[in-house]
């Protein structure tokens, strides 16, 4: 990883857990309150989102191609903006992206690069859960949180929309696309109902 690449994710990650944490914590711009959320939103930012372009990243350089995360300086400040603009109730989160130097990529390699960020936000929400209810206590609201900002990550990204991964998945295969877009979908607004089914809430 170069020096820019790094210092790219390194500021990507700072400003989106700045605007997540607006997000979740208990009371808008009061700072105690943001204290507390910040490292919740570092924890889920940093593990939903620099995991998820690193996986698209490792996913090409997998079938030969070179690719660098470049962040998107407007998409970061607009984030922050939308947070705060809608008091905290929501977020847009497009900090940048993984670019891929390469010519002729096939529908099917490019939908497994573009898989390759949601399926490891899922990954990473699961195993979150699994911790936190396995650990309990107040520790375990912190990886429940990043939980579900890992699942929020792989819904927003699988939306079939712009340059999503959504629409590149989409062409590749419908059924995977469909299939990760609702799991992600569930895990993201309706968590309790799975935790309820396996007995864990």
């Amino acid at each position: 990883m170069n020096a820019t690449e790094r210092n790219d994710l390194l500021i990507s990650w700072i400003t989106l857990s700045a605007a997540f944490a607006l997000v979740i914590s208990d009371q808008f711009f009061n700072l105690m309150s943001l204290a507390e959320a910040l490292p919740t939103a570092l924890i889920a930012v940093g593990t939903g989102f620099v995991f998820h372009e690193m996986a698209h990243r490792q996913a090409a350089r997998h079938f030969g191609f070179h690719a660098e995360f470049r962040a998107w300086m407007g998409g970061l400040a607009f984030a922050l903006l939308i947070a705060i603009a809608t008091g905290g109730r929501f977020i847009f989160a497009a900090p940048g992206a993984t670019y891929i130097f390469a010519q002729d990529i096939s529908r099917e390699k490019n939908g497994k690069i573009s898989i390759a960020g949601p399926a490891t936000n899922l990954i990473i929400g699961f195993a979150l859960l699994i911790a936190a209810v396995a650990v309990g206590g107040s520790f375990s609201t912190v990886l429940g949180s990043a939980a579900l900002i890992n699942f929020y990550f792989a819904f927003f990204n699988m939306l079939p929309f712009g340059p999503l991964d959504g629409v590149k998945v989409m062409a590749w295969s419908r059924p995977i696309w469909a299939g990760t877009i609702a799991v992600a979908a569930v895990m993201s607004f309706m968590p309790e109902a799975v935790l309820m089914l396996f007995g864990a809430a």
